[in-house]
């Protein structure tokens, strides 16, 4: 039996990887700088999934200049963790990232997280062997920065490779990825353990409650 997909492109935070902790940490730390009140708990799903650079501006109304500063800031307190502090993998994920590349099923990253942050992460959990193409966010978040077009930079690395992408698919948590996938002519399937809230997975050609689900729509049983 073939398989649905020539190629799968992952989101990280809210997907592989539950960052949380660290991001609410440097949040409080960036916005009390600026004389802000830090996000709650609650609040925290708004903040995750777009670029923070627009994060800034949305969630927090600063203006382009400002949110600018406050992203470096932010940067530099990541960079200070290491990147890896206080982020977790979603059970199963790893697992299912292993029987895709046992299976043969090129994988990439399509994240808004900066590139940086994404290979420090799978290399930190001993995943990055297993992508054919690492691709994120720049730095600024403005260079590359819209998830649109991440998803056409993760494609382009890989059909570089001489990977076929007439048939990928994004797996992702929040709207940005429905809306960057759709964008794309990519479809998404979208999971629910990460930081939507509803309605998010409006868009999707498939909802995966679950990693047993997800793993049922991208290497269905023979």
């Amino acid at each position: 039996m073939s398989l649905p997909y020539t190629c799968v492109l992952w989101d990280v935070d809210g997907t592989i990887v539950d960052a949380s902790v660290g991001i609410l940490r440097r949040l409080t730390i960036s916005l009390e700088r600026l004389g802000l009140p830090a996000p709650t708990e609650a609040e925290l799903t708004h903040w995750i999934g777009p670029p923070m650079f627009e994060s800034f501006q949305t969630q927090a109304h600063l203006s382009p200049e400002e949110a600018e500063k406050a992203v470096a800031h932010y940067r530099e307190l990541g960079k200070a963790d290491g990147y890896t502090t206080d982020v977790r993998l979603y059970p199963g994920v790893a697992d299912l990232i292993h029987e895709l590349h046992d299976r043969g099923v090129p994988q990439a990253t399509a994240s808004s997280k900066p590139e940086v942050q994404v290979k420090a992460i799978l290399e930190h959990f001993g995943l990055a062997p297993l992508f054919a193409s690492i691709t994120g966010a720049t730095a600024d978040e403005r260079t590359l920065g819209r998830k649109a077009d991440i998803v056409a930079e993760a494609l382009r690395r890989l059909e570089a490779q001489g990977i076929d992408v007439s048939r990928p698919v994004l797996i992702g948590d929040r709207h940005h990825d429905v809306e960057g996938g759709t964008e794309r002519g990519v479809p998404v399937i979208f999971v629910d353990w990460g930081f939507s809230s509803p309605g998010e997975a409006e868009g999707a050609v498939a909802e995966a409650a679950d990693i047993e689900a997800l793993r049922a729509l991208v290497l269905p049983a023979a």
